[in-house]
């Protein structure tokens, strides 16, 4: 549900996704919004939130767990980003009109960069400078691992300096050479210059200085800032919040969520507001907010699965609908470390076998109403991309349960008389069951999926019934979607939190990527959300390629092979929402899920 920057953020921002979704795809809850208002006029928006997601942060720095998706397209509105990038034209690209960059400039050997800045000014008259971005520089530094997107290894830790040049120009040195696409995409797009002339302070009674230029005094104004932005009562009046370059200031903030924006009058960019006010309204319940919908008063917002066959309906109230889809992949990561079931998974017959039983085309159409695209890898496929391999495009695994179930019986595996397959030709022969499968183990996977989603219930169920008609025992066990993320962390086999075999995070996707879709964090040996522990030489050194080398073939070659190898059980991928707009409204679509005001207009 959101633009996911690093390892950090899209691991919480899943998990809050995914949370939001269970409300929004299942409308477990009932209740109204905090403020929802009439219908508006042409100089006015009305959007609504995902339900109990409310925005928490300002700050365009972000704090752990403060990561959503609606306090990054906030931010990012009141102060533009070095890089913005967007996908709202049909692919992920560079989006220089909302961008203080206008251009980036990498040496021969890729090991380092230096940016321009465009002509760009804070509402309060001062230029947007160098030392603009020196200031966000220096803070998190000093303060990496109080940073949301810390991710170890990567930004900061291999950027080795920033040296100004003069006011709109500086450069950036890296540690070693990388591939510049990923560098602009994941790492120079992390950085929001901020207004040093306005922040670098201790208090709101101090004095501005250059308390950033050493590490004790960048310690000491990131204190002063995070705890200012801890208080959302204050963020319509803190002189502090009203020193803007973007599109956009706020003039109303509730701890609720209830947030207006109004049009920054100041502001000198290339994505000037065409809408002066933007109220964005939270809601209890799914069910709220298509209320609301239907008394017509949102303009933007959005219905559940459930009621795409009362389209008709909608339609006649004044709304297109218009699926949201997003820049990203969902699947069911499998524990390679589980004691009983590990050495199965570690099997690629196995593997093929489990994905085989999955009927993604049937899935598409039956649990989710279309609104959702077959992913058959580690690349997104409802965006168009340069990214996807026609290997991963094509499906190498295409549904068969009797495919299936001869790859298992070729491999030592016998029907037993619940139907459920049981190794009954242990050894590591070719047509053995594996190295490491014992004599007598039954195929029987448990997934802990996300509760409170009819969606999801209705997943579960179908697959359950396809794997067993290939032989794989399939139960199923329920928690909330912060449980199943506790519960099935990275372990080692003799851990007893290591007993988890499946997990699955939620309907809303299991990750959404930045722009440039590696799987550093995901598939790589160690890495961060590399939660079933997958490990492979080949996946490393082709991850390790995309990241390092300026070779376009890399990314193709990853998605490939993964697609090949299977590290995790690939599944439809969600639509973000399935959105309501009322006729008139011109309103772009990030498939990075960022909703970004400024591109709204009536016609």
């Amino acid at each position: 549900m959101f633009p996911a920057r690093s390892a950090a953020r899209r691991a919480l921002v899943a998990a809050a996704a995914a949370a939001a979704a269970a409300l929004l795809l299942a409308g477990c809850t009932s209740g109204g919004s905090s403020q929802s208002g009439s219908s508006s006029g042409k100089d006015t928006v009305n959007y609504a939130l995902p339900a109990n997601f409310t925005p928490n942060w300002i700050l365009p720095v972000g704090a752990p767990g403060k990561l959503n998706t609606n306090n990054g397209s906030i931010a990012a509105s009141l102060w533009e980003p070095l890089v913005a990038y967007d996908g709202s034209t049909g692919t992920v690209g560079w989006h220089k009109d909302a961008s203080i960059a206008s251009d980036v400039q990498f040496n021969s050997a890729g090991t380092s960069a230096t940016i321009t800045l465009a002509n760009r000014h804070w509402s309060d008259g001062k230029p947007v400078t160098s030392r603009d971005v020196e200031f966000w520089y220096n803070l998190v530094k000093a303060n990496k691992k109080n940073w949301g997107n810390y991710n170890a290894g990567q930004a900061p830790d291999n950027w080795t300096k920033l040296t100004v040049v003069d006011d709109t120009h500086f450069t950036i040195t890296f540690d070693k050479a990388y591939n510049t696409q990923w560098m602009l995409a994941n790492e120079l797009s992390l950085i929001t210059p901020m207004p040093q002339h306005a922040w670098d302070k201790t208090s709101d009674s101090g004095a501005v200085g250059n308390y950033d230029e050493t590490a004790a005094g960048a310690v000491q104004v990131w204190n002063y800032l995070n705890s200012a932005a801890g208080d959302i009562s204050s963020y319509a009046t803190n002189p502090l919040w009203k020193v803007v370059d973007g599109p956009y200031t706020v003039t109303k903030f509730s701890t609720s969520g209830n947030v207006t924006l109004s049009a920054n009058k100041k502001y000198d960019g290339g994505e000037k507001a065409q809408i002066a006010t933007v109220n964005l309204l939270p809601f209890t319940s799914a069910d709220a907010e298509e209320n609301a919908v239907r008394s017509g008063q949102v303009d933007y917002g959005y219905i559940q699965p459930t009621s795409l066959d009362q389209k008709a309906s909608f339609t006649a109230k004044g709304y297109s609908v218009d699926p949201w889809t997003g820049w990203a992949i969902t699947y069911f990561p499998y524990n390679f470390n589980n004691p009983t079931m590990g050495p199965v998974f570690k099997q690629l017959y196995a593997r093929q076998a489990i994905q085989q039983s999955v009927d993604q085309n049937s899935l598409v159409k039956a649990i989710f109403g279309g609104t959702a695209t077959a992913g058959y890898g580690p690349i997104p496929q409802s965006t168009k991309s340069d990214f996807l391999s026609p290997d991963q495009s094509n499906n190498p695994y295409p549904f068969s349960n009797s495919a299936a179930k001869k790859l298992l019986t070729d491999h030592g595996w016998k029907a037993g008389s619940d139907g459920v397959m049981v190794c009954d030709d242990a050894g590591s022969g070719a047509n053995q069951c594996g190295t490491g499968v014992k004599a007598g183990t039954k195929f029987t996977m448990q997934v802990l999926a996300q509760s409170g989603s009819q969606v999801t219930d209705n997943e579960m169920s179908a697959l359950q019934s396809s794997f067993k008609d290939s032989g794989i025992g399939f139960t199923i066990k329920q928690a909330p979607v912060n449980t199943v993320l506790s519960q099935t962390p990275q372990c080692t086999a003799d851990q007893p939190i290591c007993k988890w075999q499946l997990s699955y995070f939620g309907t809303a996707g299991s990750w959404y990527f930045s722009a440039y879709p590696t799987g550093d964090s995901l598939f790589q040996t160690g890495g961060g959300a590399n939660f079933g522990n997958y490990s492979d030489a080949q996946s490393d050194a082709l991850i390790k390629s995309t990241t390092q080398s300026n070779d376009s073939s890399a990314i193709q070659s990853y998605s490939a092979l993964l697609a090949k190898q299977l590290p995790v059980i690939w599944l439809p991928e969600p639509d973000y929402q399935i959105s309501v707009i009322k006729k008139g409204l011109t309103a772009p679509q990030d498939p990075m899920a960022n909703f970004h005001p400024a591109r709204w207009a009536w016609k």
